[in-house]
């Protein structure tokens, strides 16, 4: 069933930064049925010269005028996490579809009320978490349904980085270590990845325990998180993620133990992943991934808002991920 009465997907953007350049706003013209016809940033500067060098038509410097634009039919909010709430709340006042960045929010109860907001407009909510549909992910997913490794037992997720990591862009102002705007530091912009990939291959978590410090006092955030979680398919995880870690000791890496086998992979690297079975040579698998690392997705959401396909991220699914997280989390935050 159609979720808008267009035949097209006409987003509007609300926040062009550093991700909208080459992740995920240049894809909406690449898929089919899709376009990119409006995008929004309070700098009017800023927000002019995107429009210019991406060739969208529209530019506004106000979210209430983007998502009262006729031509605009889907929203993508693209902003920092303490913005997430309100501008869904906008957008499903207006009657528009919402596709927002990860993490979903800021904490659970904020994914909560977006859902609540979305479904009273009886609008979808998708989240950015782009993983599910990339196609080394998909491939270990399948080949752990298919047996690969026999019957999956547990999973370890080990992340160290440096205290300034090179896998996160680092803006003057460095919100993701700002609390008030992210929820967390970078375990909740890099783990949120993680957990929810997880989340994808076994289904919700059921249980969470985990411990948050702030060890190095380099900044708010928590710096350090351990835990362990408990799927409701039985499987049984552990984590453990530093964030002012020396540079010999950097490590991503997610392992997934098995009967038969193992599986590990990284999550922020290339689009490969090794294979290891009792009795077999070491495999190793390399695909490729997209220029534009959400086109996938947001094909997916394309396909899903004129009834020709089913997006794998939504409200539900991210806010599951903010769950966990809020949970490891807690013993430091004090809710």
């Amino acid at each position: 069933m159609k979720k808008i009465k267009d035949n097209e997907v006409r987003w509007g953007v609300i926040g062009v930064g550093n991700v909208c350049e080459r992740k995920s706003a240049p894809a909406m013209n690449l898929v089919p049925n899709s376009k990119l016809v409006a995008v929004m940033r309070r700098d009017e500067d800023k927000v002019r010269d995107y429009a210019a060098r991406h060739g969208v038509p529209k530019w506004y410097t106000s979210a209430q005028d983007l998502v009262d634009d006729p031509d605009v039919n889907a929203v993508y909010i693209a902003t920092p996490p303490h913005m997430h709430l309100p501008y869904t709340k906008l957008a499903a006042e207006a009657g528009k579809p919402v596709y927002v960045e990860k993490p979903m929010a800021r904490n659970f109860a904020e994914c909560q009320e977006m859902i609540a907001a979305c479904e009273k407009a009886n609008l979808p909510l998708y989240v950015a978490y782009y993983r599910r549909a990339l196609p080394h992910f998909l491939q270990i997913k399948k080949m752990m349904e298919e047996g690969a490794i026999g019957e999956v037992r547990t999973v370890h997720i080990n992340l160290k980085q440096v205290l300034k990591p090179d896998i996160v862009v680092h803006l003057e102002n460095n919100w993701r270590i700002d609390p008030k705007v992210a929820g967390g530091g970078y375990f909740f912009d890099l783990a949120s990845h993680q957990l929810d990939l997880l989340d994808f291959f076994f289904g919700p978590v059921q249980k969470v325990q985990g411990f948050a410090v702030n060890q190095a006092r380099a900044y708010e955030a928590e710096d350090l998180v351990v835990g362990s979680f408990v799927f409701e398919n039985g499987v049984i995880g552990s984590g453990n993620w530093c964030f002012t870690a020396s540079q010999s000791a950097e490590v991503d890496e997610i392992t997934i133990y098995g009967s038969k086998g193992k599986i590990s992979f990284e999550i922020f690297g290339k689009g490969e992943f090794t294979l290891e079975k009792d009795g077999e040579d070491r495999q190793h698998f390399e695909l490729e991934l997209p220029y534009h690392i959400q086109q996938p997705l947001i094909k997916s959401i394309v396909e899903d808002l004129l009834g020709r396909g089913k997006c794998p991220s939504t409200g539900n699914s991210g806010a599951r991920t903010n769950w966990v997280m809020d949970e490891l989390v807690k013993t430091y935050y004090g809710f």
